[in-house]
């Protein structure tokens, strides 16, 4: 039986945190989908399609990767894909008490999908999609902290280029 981990996230945008994870992740399952969350509630920087093109795109490298996204639970989406697992990236212990209840409720739905943790390596312990976005949005200098097609596309949304 293949082990598929179904990895979660808003991504916008994808950072290199996100991709160190899933880089990570591979060694612990044999695919991995990227899912998003389409929550409508949620005002984003990019639309799902394009977070969908950039996070295909910093993957690329990767044959056992998909990205997707999905609507209402996530444990619901897991089980329609086969996956027996949840990769969730921690960054800090203020990522944890969050992340716990989180995977708690997803055991209370479904005991056959388990939540797996991975702390996120110390280069990037500091960087969030939020941050990130602060940071472009006044011309910061982010390139290292996003993959090259994020880096472009966020000059582009704030007009750098």
């Amino acid at each position: 039986m293949q082990k598929i981990a179904v990895y979660p996230g808003s991504f916008d945008p994808v950072t290199n945190g996100h991709v160190d994870i899933v880089e990570r992740g591979l060694k612990v399952f044999d695919k991995i989908i990227v899912a998003i969350l389409h929550n409508s509630s949620k005002k984003f920087l990019f639309t799902i399609e394009e977070r969908i093109k950039m996070i295909e795109e910093s993957l690329s490298g990767f044959s056992n990767i998909e990205v997707d996204a999905f609507d209402g639970l996530l444990v619901d989406y897991a089980k329609k894909r086969e996956a027996n697992a949840i990769l969730r990236g921690m960054r800090a212990v203020s990522d944890f008490e969050y992340e716990f209840q989180l995977a708690l409720m997803n055991r209370s739905l479904n005991r056959e999908i388990q939540t797996v943790f991975l702390m996120t390596g110390l280069r990037w312990i500091f960087t969030s999609s939020s941050i990130i976005k602060e940071a472009a949005r006044f011309g910061g200098d982010i390139e290292g902290m996003v993959p090259p097609v994020v880096n472009r596309k966020l000059k582009e949304k704030f007009g750098f280029v």
